[in-house]
C-alpha cells in the first residue's frame, strides 16, 4: 500500500490539472503558433509559467485504484500488476483468464 500522503498529493495534482486544462491548452496553442509574432508567443509562455507547477498534466502519476502503487500500472484496467493478477486469478475481472498452453 502506498503512503496516503503520496496518493493524496496525486489526487490534488489531478484536480489542479483538470481545473487549469482549458487555460493551459489555450496558452500552449498560442505559444506554439508560428503565425503569431514573437512577443505574443513570449507573453503566452510567461502566463503559462504563472500557472501552478502541479497543474501540468505530465506531473500526474498513474496509480493503482486499490493500492495506490505507482509502478507496474496497467492503464486498461487501472490496476497494478499485482492486483491485476490477484483479481484475475479469483475471476473478478471479466474477460481475463489465466493463460495455459
Amino acid at each position: 500500500m502506498a503512503k496516503l500522503s503520496s496518493v493524496n498529493k496525486n489526487e490534488k495534482r489531478k484536480r489542479l490539472a483538470k481545473k487549469y486544462a482549458g487555460k493551459y491548452a489555450r496558452l500552449k496553442a498560442i505559444a506554439e503558433d508560428e503565425t503569431k509574432d514573437d512577443e505574443e508567443r513570449f507573453l503566452a509562455r510567461l502566463k503559462m509559467a504563472e500557472i501552478p507547477r502541479n497543474a501540468n498534466p505530465t506531473r500526474v502519476r498513474n496509480r493503482c485504484e486499490l493500492t495506490g502503487r505507482s509502478r507496474g500500472y496497467y492503464r486498461r484496467f487501472g490496476l497494478s500488476r499485482i492486483m491485476l493478477r490477484e483479481l484475475a486469478n479469483k475471476g473478478l475481472i471479466p474477460g481475463v483468464t489465466k493463460s495455459s498452453w
